[in-house]
């Protein structure tokens, strides 16, 4: 598997005899060894230097993928090292993407967006590639959501680099557009949302996520989401002004007082300012227009716990968890609620649950550890 390593874990080796045969058996279409073109071997972990006798297509892949992913050496070179992988190696492209996957579900991010690069090295334009690693990037930004708030919103610009990478493919693609829909749903930049969403339903040809699409260009246009207070506010507030957001947002509140997005803007300003029960009064609100998704309830919970209504906390996690079992956030606070109680065996449990999902979280390792 290819990783970022420097320069003196390649060494360059001429074509051996007993490998061109080999290479040539398997080769097809214009594909031929050339020897004056030597193959770039990653010497294996822990290892000081290479040993000719465990030489294997592996480790020849693999040096050739670091070469191809860090664009090192001319282009002849690397046009020819990504044929030799494609010939001796046609299914990677499935095996990498696999690997990813499973790498950015177990946390690994870093080595997920490395294979990702090595397969952007091997497919410059492919779609699929360059969506994989948007989504990636995303998913590393929220997670580090909880852990550092200044790296979460670099590593959700960075997401946002990546998916206008991937948007600015022509032909487009139609899953990007989808995709980048819900990216910036959930930054709650709802025209940009709408944009891509729209573009969506012009291109694809799934019924089903078309029709899903539609159903929220029609919320957000029925509940005015697009209103330049609404955006302004939830953007003042992630910068760390709260105040300068919560005139925006009662703003869009005095226009649109049925809109529950604007009561948990509101109420997520008031939390931050740690208003608690003023928080609390506006999330519940949130809550009771039908914005009653496991995140609205999670920050509610927050505020009563904060305000001692430990009872009504407990009440909206179990129901937030419900909904959204795996949320760390929600098991989390339900761990600092339990030591609210008294009851440390119980916040051990939720917290070594924690781990099991995010085995970096401060939290659950600040207590675990102590």
């Amino acid at each position: 598997m290819p990783s970022n390593k420097q320069q003196n874990r390649l060494v360059f080796l001429s074509v051996p005899e007993s490998l061109r045969g080999q290479v040539e058996s398997m080769a097809h279409g214009d594909f031929s060894i050339n020897p004056d073109i030597p193959l770039p071997v990653e010497i294996p972990e822990g290892e000081e230097k290479l040993n000719l006798e465990e030489l294997s297509w592996e480790m020849i892949v693999s040096g050739m993928l670091v070469v191809i992913a860090e664009g090192r050496e001319n282009s002849e070179w690397i046009n020819y090292y990504r044929h030799f992988v494609l010939t001796v190696r046609p299914s990677i492209m499935g095996e990498l993407s696999e690997a990813a996957i499973l790498k950015a579900r177990s946390g690994d991010f870093d080595l997920a967006l490395e294979i990702l690069d090595s397969l952007r090295g091997l497919f410059p334009s492919s779609p699929a590639v360059l969506l994989n690693r948007a989504l990636v990037m995303e998913e590393r930004a929220s997670a580090l959501e909880r852990r550092d708030e200044a790296a979460a919103a670099a590593a959700f610009e960075a997401a946002e680099a990546a998916y206008t990478t991937a948007l600015a493919l022509n032909p487009p693609f139609p899953d990007t557009f989808f995709n980048a829909g819900f990216f910036y749903l959930g930054r709650k930049d709802f025209r940009r949302a709408k944009e891509y969403f729209s573009l969506y339903v012009t291109v694809s040809e799934d019924r089903e996520k078309t029709e899903r699409a539609g159903s929220i260009i029609k919320d957000i246009e029925r509940s005015g989401l697009e209103d330049e207070s609404f955006t302004e506010a939830y953007t003042l507030i992630q910068q760390g002004n709260e105040e300068a957001g919560m005139r925006n947002i009662r703003d869009f509140i005095e226009k649109r007082p049925s809109v529950w997005n604007g009561w948990f803007v509101l109420g997520w300003a008031l939390r931050r300012l740690g208003r608690w029960e003023d928080g609390a009064a506006a999330f519940a609100k949130a809550v009771e227009l039908g914005g009653s998704s496991s995140d609205t309830r999670n920050e509610l919970a927050i505020c009563l716990m904060e305000s001692g209504d430990l009872q009504g906390a407990r009440r909206e996690l179990e129901s937030a968890l419900r909904d959204d079992p795996e949320n760390i956030k929600i098991i989390s606070n339900l761990g600092v609620l339990a030591l609210k109680n008294g009851n440390a065996g119980e916040a051990a449990a939720f917290f070594r649950t924690v781990l099991e999902l995010d085995p970096h979280d401060p939290i659950a390792n600040n207590f675990l550890q102590n």
